[in-house]
């Protein structure tokens, strides 16, 4: 049995279809399980989420592998990034432990360090540290940016795209390795049938390095529209969104948390190697957009 956390999220959904497709048992930890579509049927629920422990208990019983997938880039309004990202995680690594789970695979992210200038990257090397630190064998996947055309990010950037100018927190040069969520899925998946050490790490990225300005044009060419970049300094970013969150609260379109994690550089000298040896060619960003 696994047990999947973030099952409805952009990785998790794509994973949670191959491992169904393939007969696997496979429980879902969420909180409202409409948002799993047909794919309800074929799993078992739990009910419950990261930021309550005692829902871990249920979700665990006679699963043999953790596949947590589960993150926030935002503060929710009863839990902090910190406490999504890196308590949750700890909580659950224990608790898989006591429930006698053998291994436990975590997405964390590409450069993701204690002095990270972000609080997610932060809390996800705090929330790795736990990871590898358990009795469990453990599988960890460090990321570049994922992404799959009707995303949240792709959206957002596509509807500034009806704008006269795009608007871009920063410089937009921070660097980035797109990789395709359904890609991504696919090394899971590969990595789970495979055998190895106690203690395996992926770096995921795709073939192309791209900047954020480049992403973004790539975002908006897709869809017919050219569109000059009106480059925003951070200063003024972050007031803005400050003053957003102030008026819509958890429904703001964007956070400053966000805004600043297109600042941190996601890349890999190992390019896609990684991905590579667990029999996966990534596609590149521009190939997925454009067969939209």
């Amino acid at each position: 049995m696994i047990l999947l956390t973030g099952a409805t999220g952009t990785v998790g959904s794509a994973l949670l279809r191959r491992l169904t497709a393939t007969g696997e048992p496979v429980r879902c930890l969420v909180r409202d399980p409409r948002g799993l579509g047909d794919q309800r049927v074929r799993t078992q629920i739990a009910m419950g989420d990261l930021t309550d422990p005692p829902s871990f208990r249920n979700a665990l019983r006679g699963v043999q592998t953790v596949v947590h997938l589960a993150a926030s880039i935002r503060d929710q309004p009863h839990a902090s990034i910190e406490e999504l990202n890196a308590v949750a995680t700890l909580r659950l690594v224990r608790a898989a432990e006591r429930a006698g789970a053998r291994r436990f695979v975590f997405f964390s992210a590409l450069g993701a360090e204690h002095h990270s200038r972000t609080r997610f990257f932060r809390a996800k090397a705090l929330a790795q540290r736990a990871v590898e630190g358990s009795r469990m064998h453990t599988t960890v996947f460090s990321p570049s940016i994922v992404y799959t055309p009707g995303d949240p990010w792709l959206t957002l950037l596509e509807r500034f795209s009806y704008l006269p100018a795009v608007p871009l927190s920063g410089t937009g040069r921070a660097l980035f390795q797109p990789i395709w969520a359904e890609d991504v899925a696919d090394c899971v998946t590969a990595a789970l049938v495979a055998g190895g050490p106690e203690r395996r790490r992926y770096e995921l990225a795709g073939p192309q390095t791209l900047s954020y300005r480049d992403i973004v044009r790539l975002s908006t060419r897709g869809r017919g529209r050219r569109r000059r970049l009106l480059y925003v300094p951070l200063p003024v970013v972050r007031f803005s969104l400050a003053a957003v969150g102030r008026v819509m609260g958890p429904k703001a379109f964007a956070t400053w948390e966000e805004a600043e994690l297109m600042e941190e550089p996601m890349t890999t000298r190992r390019g896609t190697a990684d991905a590579e040896s667990l029999g996966v060619r990534p596609v590149a960003m521009d190939a997925v957009l454009d067969a939209r």
